[in-house]
């Protein structure tokens, strides 16, 4: 019994030791951090860059509150993940999907086949020695991605040039016309023959998107210059109630180019008090010509009389009428008028109706169809209404109704309602777009 006893005292001890031994090296496995991988890492390990404690002029935005930037505080850097940068860290040919390593601005977490598309759309916008928009309009119909979705946009407006080479001037060449026009027009908006108009812009600011980027005075400063100028360099028409709207899907794209790609879509809640001044100068900027260029198809809309609209809303109840006869009858049995309701939807592009990402999607296509703001548009109001026959039908008299119409339920609505939005109106299109005698 005693030698069995020491034997195993001795194996004890063994054991002990054997495990001090392998213990920190289990430990270091366990422990062991992987940086830039899709989950935090413990510890950062030695070397790697990190999150500057305050904001540069012309720096990163750092958005507010649980929002992070992963932008590397190398100067050497550009402000912006540039499409350069992407092409570099995307796919191509066989290679395979990987998480971005933690020396470049991480992309946001895609799956295989996002990861394939995006590839796509970079092959596009880098082609040499231009790109294709013929091409890069068939592969945006079905929406645009949010790392380069800024990009997209201005080539689609016609802003930025196909040529790849002529981009950096072209942008700075704008940019710097841009700020010629504050100097030019911005210190006369006192003066008594334009103090109405710069009174209704600001009047009309406050009144935009309610989510917190649009409530900020830096944001309300922005699209009270943009606004002011292109009403001063347009005197046709002026500014007219409703343009404000027209300018937020483009303000808020073009100030994704500055947050991480991971954090893009969530541009509507930054802060902007933390982002650099040259940064919200450059997406202001663009923000005026992308939206001269959408305006330049759409001006009849805010013309004297709005001869536009009326135009619209008529192709509309036209279209109502063929594509769903009981809903037309039920709203004409209770003296609806087409007017009434659809003013708004002409007027500021659904902006109102539904959520801005919904809009952001919506206008994807826009961007790709042939004056698709002028043209597809009354084809998608169409198709929102058609949505909702159902209700509207059960709906007994014109009070009811009109409270419906104006308070749709689509305050939860995502992307995929948009799509299938989208789907119809394209079907009615096709339909009816080269046979405009079937509407009548």
């Amino acid at each position: 019994l005693s030698c069995v006893c020491i034997v195993l005292r001795a194996c004890t001890m063994i054991s002990t030791v054997i495990y001090q031994m392998l213990c920190p090296a289990v430990v270091v496995c366990r422990v062991k951090p992987v940086f830039g991988a899709q989950h935090p890492p413990l510890s950062a390990p030695v070397g790697a860059p990190t999150l500057p404690t305050s904001p540069k002029k012309g720096g990163h935005l750092r958005p507010k509150q649980s929002l992070q930037v992963s932008q590397p505080s190398d100067p050497s850097r550009p402000r912006s993940k540039s499409v350069d940068e992407m092409a570099a860290t995307s796919p191509r040919g066989d290679e395979k999907v990987s998480t971005p390593s933690a020396a470049t601005p991480k992309l946001p977490v895609l799956s295989e086949r996002e990861a394939l598309r995006l590839q796509k759309f970079v092959r596009l916008i880098e082609g040499v020695p231009q790109t294709s928009l013929e091409d890069l309009s068939k592969l945006s119909w079905s929406g645009v991605p949010h790392p380069i979705r800024h990009t997209v946009w201005r080539l689609l407006s016609g802003y930025l040039p196909v040529n790849v080479e002529r981009r950096k001037t072209a942008l700075e060449r704008k940019r710097n016309e841009y700020r010629t026009f504050v100097k030019q027009y911005y210190h006369t908006r006192l003066q008594p023959q334009h103090q109405q108009t710069f009174h209704q812009i600001t009047i009309d600011i406050p009144r935009m998107n309610p989510t917190s980027l649009f409530q900020q005075t830096i944001a309300q400063e922005c699209f009270e210059r943009l606004l002011y100028i292109w009403a001063m360099r347009h005197p046709a028409s002026s500014y007219v109630q409703g343009m404000n709207d027209l300018a937020t899907p483009f303000f808020v794209i073009f100030l994704g180019a500055y947050l991480d790609p991971t954090l893009e879509q969530e541009a509507q809640n930054v802060d902007l008090s933390e982002m650099g001044e040259d940064d919200i100068a450059e997406a202001e900027a663009d923000t005026y010509w992308c939206l001269t260029k959408l305006m330049d198809g759409i001006q009849d809309n805010y013309t004297f009389a709005q001869p536009g609209i009326q135009l619209k809303v008529h192709k509309l109840k036209e279209l109502v009428k063929r594509i769903d006869a009981p809903l037309f009858q039920h709203l004409e049995d209770n003296n609806i008028a087409f007017l009434e309701f659809a003013f708004r939807w002409m007027n500021n592009l659904l902006i109102r109706e539904v959520p801005l990402q919904c809009i952001i999607r919506l206008w994807d296509t826009y961007l790709c169809e042939r004056d698709g703001f002028a043209t597809f548009h009354p084809y998608v109001c169409a198709s929102f209404l058609v949505h909702f026959s159902k209700q509207l039908r059960e709906q007994s008299d014109f009070q009811a109704l009109m409270i419906f119409l104006q308070n749709l339920p689509t305050s939860d609505w995502e992307e995929r309602q948009m799509n299938e939005i989208l789907a119809s109106a394209f079907q009615w299109k096709y339909s009816f777009n080269d046979a405009p005698s079937h509407l009548h």
